[in-house]
């Protein structure tokens, strides 16, 4: 892998990581007590740190380290969870995020405004650094005591400050030095070193060490013979405390052991560690307890031991290097992590324009299937015959695994609202919970990818237009909490999504009144609508009845976009609303717009595909025909429009009569109508392509496809169709009244 994709790589894997850190920061809000998502977050911080630093990307770096040391804060429990801090680590992904689009555009240098936003939330987050821990309070005092009386933290030459014991020994570092003995010929004075290392800490006890010292006779005096036993209190890492003794680390014993309330903490470290192959060393490094000079020293004494089968955990214990209780936990997580991990290789990466090109040439192998398909039944060779239609079989088996691919679940997306009511809510002033329902539902990732707009202007109209104020849901007899709901499921092909919230709902009458003001609608035409008509008002362009416009809505704005943006993915949406009670906006899309399974039907010289899906049953027109003025069917008891597709599309042939009419009963959400058309031809795969801008508003036709035989096919525009089918019975019934 060359630079340039790795650095992609990481581009994908770190949008991914804040993500999942912002979602994360939004569930901890409500329960600051979980370690698991604290540790998370952290991970993802770290580990956008650390890939940062490997692309030299130091301005990503320098940022993600002041959120990383807060967040470690956090795990430490020395700063809590609170809502500004959320808010603040929620502006930090955010930032994060620019950052990575900076990194993508690959300009040399970061933007002013970037430069200045990094310092305003680096600035607010250095309050929680800065921000004193609990019970440190006391030991300031005490360090400003003895400054006051004259006491230096500086140690003696001659006799290093001792402090008086205040803690029990479990709670000190244990500190053993034995110094080289050629430590004062390189010039090394062993007391500087003792000096330095109060400046970490408090020396609470020292014992030197003489045992070494020979007979006078044979002492060298420029030979050092003695050693210390210190323990020390201290808040810094083993890694700092290790740093104080670096000038005589190679020619020195030093044998450094954390106290007993800190091996606590590295087992809880240990515990929070990512779910990565690490081997034991690595392990007890990260966690704090082992210093990579000790692990370096004590591989090379395995080495050299010839000793290699000595579990390495073994022989820190038994160096006093490491406590027993932190290596067993070390063990126990190297275990956990093999027992979790998935197979090698489960998962892959791939570039969405390589699974387009996929999707497309499996399109052309249908057509050209079909093609095949024509041939063999023509030749009326039998073995011919058979061998098409398994090969359409294994055609129709590669196609749904190609559509497989391209399906991904729509909780991704339905997640990301989290964020916008948590902000919206605050800026409303309003108490709102969000609830997701069928986030494992499954469409095309291009549906899914197109959806999120439409979405987000319905989430925030329900937000700000439907859901009341706090005094007004109480006198109202409601929750003080206004609720909000995601849903997805699939119904007959479509996948159907609803925005939902317990609100005041619309007032039909408003909306009226609104629209005959604008004039959207006459007075006239006003008292025949359903209230599905007048609910839909709300999709036309430049309608509102807003009082007053705000930062989200009321400008007429947005809502007719919704619904042209849907309905580019043949989808549609209408809304539904109780007064007082909330309003739902329901939306059916397609699950893929790629390929599909089409019936194929004739009328006159021209073939129409259906999609399958839709199709209900089909029927002889003459059996159950009511009336030559009719535009309606009396089936089976149920009123059932229905549209001549020959005069829809204007294709009558006068010389051309049909020996046995159909009628095609299709259906779309709740309503059903009837598809009048001379001939049945059976089910067909079908490879939908777009029509050309110049054809985009022809109705009922939502795309084309291309037959085996090489013929162009429209296919139909269902939702459409059933739509102008209830004008035209609306029109007809109006006439009748009149005449």
């Amino acid at each position: 892998m060359d630079m340039d994709d790795a650095l992609q790589t990481f581009m994908a894997e770190g949008h991914e990581l804040l993500e999942d850190m912002e979602n994360a920061l939004l569930s901890i809000e409500s329960d600051p007590d979980n370690e698991d998502t604290i540790n998370a977050i952290f991970r993802a911080a770290h580990t956008i740190k650390g890939s940062a630093g490997l692309f030299g990307l130091n301005y990503l770096v320098t940022f993600t380290h002041v959120v990383e040391s807060v967040l470690d804060r956090v795990r430490a429990r020395e700063v809590a969870i609170s809502t500004d801090l959320v808010a603040l680590l929620l502006s930090s992904c955010d930032h994060l995020t620019d950052l990575m689009d900076w990194v993508a555009r690959g300009e040399d240098d970061v933007s002013d405004s970037l430069a200045r936003k990094s310092l305003g939330i680096e600035e607010n987050l250095k309050v929680f650094l800065d921000t004193p821990v609990a019970g440190a309070g006391e030991q300031v005092s005490a360090d400003s005591s003895a400054a006051e009386d004259g006491h230096s933290a500086d140690v003696d030459a001659d006799e290093p400050p001792v402090a008086e014991p205040a803690l029990t020994e479990k709670d000190l570092w244990h500190i053993s030095l034995r110094f080289g003995p050629d430590v004062l010929r390189h010039g090394m004075d062993p007391v500087s070193f003792i000096r330095y290392l109060a400046t970490l800490g408090t020396i609470h006890h020292i014992e030197t060490l003489l045992d070494a010292i020979p007979d006078a006779g044979n002492m060298d005096p420029e030979t050092c013979y003695t050693g210390f036993e210190i323990s020390l209190h201290s808040t810094q890492s083993k890694e700092a405390i290790e740093g104080v003794f670096e000038f005589v680390s190679e020619e020195s014993q030093i044998h450094i052991l954390a106290p007993d309330c800190l091996q606590e903490e590295y087992i809880r470290l240990i515990k929070a560690l990512p779910e990565e192959d690490m081997k034991l060393g690595e392990i007890l490094v990260r966690c704090g307890t082992l210093t990579h000079r000790e692990l370096e020293s004590a591989l090379q004494q395995q080495q050299s031991s010839g000793n290699s089968l000595q579990p390495i955990g073994e022989m820190l214990v038994e160096k006093n290097v490491v406590n027993s209780e932190v290596v067993n936990a070390a063990v126990r997580k190297q275990k956990t992590v093999k027992e979790a991990r998935p197979p090698e290789a489960s998962l892959i990466r791939v570039d969405a324009d390589k699974l387009d090109n996929l999707i497309n040439l499996v399109g052309e192998l249908i057509i050209a299937g079909a093609g095949t398909n024509i041939l063999a039944l023509r030749s009326g060779q039998s073995d011919l015959i058979e061998s098409t239609e398994t090969l359409s079989r294994l055609v129709e088996e590669v196609r749904d695994s190609a559509l497989n691919l391209r399906m991904v679940q729509i909780g991704s997306t339905f997640n990301r609202f989290q964020r916008v009511v948590r902000d919206v809510s605050q800026e409303l002033g309003k108490d709102i919970r969000l609830t997701i329902n069928g986030g494992d539902t499954e469409l095309d990732k291009t549906v899914v990818e197109k959806i999120a707009d439409p979405l987000t202007h319905l989430v925030r109209n329900s937000m700000d237009h439907g859901i009341e104020a706090e005094e007004v849901r109480l006198a109202a007899g409601k929750p003080a909490h206004g609720s909000l709901m995601l849903n997805a499921y699939h119904d007959a092909g479509s996948i159907v999504i609803e925005v939902s919230d317990d609100g005041g709902g619309i007032h039909k009458d408003r909306i009226l009144s609104k629209a005959i003001e604008k004039g959207l609608i006459s007075e006239n035409s006003a008292a025949a609508m359903t209230d599905k008509d007048i609910f839909n008002l709300v999709f036309e362009p430049g309608f509102s009845t807003a009082d007053q416009v705000s930062n989200l809505s009321g400008r007429g704005v947005g809502m007719d976009v919704v619904r042209r943006n849907i309905e580019s993915l043949r989808g549609t949406v209408e809304m539904d609303s109780q007064d007082g009670q909330g309003t739902m906006a329901r939306i059916r899309l397609p699950l893929t717009l790629a390929i599909i399974d089409g019936f194929l039907v004739g009328v006159n010289q021209s073939a129409y595909v259906i999609p399958l899906d839709m199709v209900v049953e089909c029927v002889e027109y003459g059996a159950w025909k009511e009336s030559d003025n009719s535009h309606c069917l009396n089936l089976r008891g149920e009123v059932l429009p229905y549209i001549r597709l020959s005069e829809y599309f204007e294709t009558q042939n006068p010389g051309h009569s049909s020996e046995r009419e159909s009628v095609v009963v299709v259906r779309f959400g709740d309503s059903k109508v009837g598809l009048v058309v001379d001939r049945l031809m059976g089910e067909f795969q079908t490879v939908i392509k777009p029509l050309g801008k110049l054809f985009n508003g022809v109705g009922g036709i939502s795309g084309f496809t291309i037959l085996g035989s090489g013929d162009v096919v429209l296919i139909l525009d269902i939702p459409s169709l059933i739509n102008d089918a209830g004008t035209l019975l609306y029109q007809t019934d109006r006439q009748a009244m009149t005449a």
